[in-house]
């Protein structure tokens, strides 16, 4: 049984949906608590989201709770919307597998890179702010616990994705040279 192209976009499309669905619940709940612990305080941050304890953080000062808090957001804001790209190019058909060399599927590729740079950008702020944080005495959690571990990995999917997205801008444009010549 031989799975075609058509058939694995489609289930990429499913997939990113779940992906991006999880990731807006993410970022959703840390919205949520980061104003509920910020204007109410009932629990004092020991459980902010996914196992991440911000209880001490909390403790030591609010403001530096809030900046950790609002770059977690950034970065999960980011994640979806790299996934939200995703899933509106496979829901508007652009991606022509008899022409793939198009405008929007560049612009496409663009965007990603630059997504994944912010990403990577923000977690290295967020893994950079916390190793201060530590040297001051807060007890942190994991970069993992809070997702926003791999700032590296994102800025290599970054510099890969703009290549590709370059060797597409000259794809189009020898196809555009080639349709003239014609």
């Amino acid at each position: 049984m031989e799975i075609s192209s058509k058939q694995i976009l489609k289930a990429l499309n499913i997939l990113s949906w779940i992906i991006f669905v999880g990731i807006l619940v993410r970022t959703g709940a840390y919205i949520f608590n980061m104003i509920f612990l910020l204007t109410s305080n009932p629990f004092g941050g020991d459980y902010f989201w996914d196992g991440a304890d911000l209880s001490k953080l909390l403790a030591f000062d609010r403001g530096y709770f809030m900046v950790i808090t609002l770059l977690m957001i950034i970065v999960s804001v980011f994640k979806s919307l790299l996934f939200y790209w995703i899933i509106k190019i496979l829901h508007d058909n652009k991606v022509d597998m008899q022409q793939p060399f198009n405008k929007e599927v560049c612009r496409f590729i663009f965007k990603l890179s630059y997504a994944s740079l912010a990403i990577g950008l923000f977690s290295g702020w967020v893994a950079g702010y916390s190793e201060w944080l530590g040297k001051k005495g807060v007890l942190m959690p994991s970069m993992e616990s809070m997702h926003v571990d791999g700032a590296g990995a994102w800025w290599f999917i970054a510099v890969i994705l703009f290549v590709i997205a370059h060797i597409f801008k000259r794809g189009i444009e020898i196809q555009t040279e080639n349709e003239l010549t014609i």
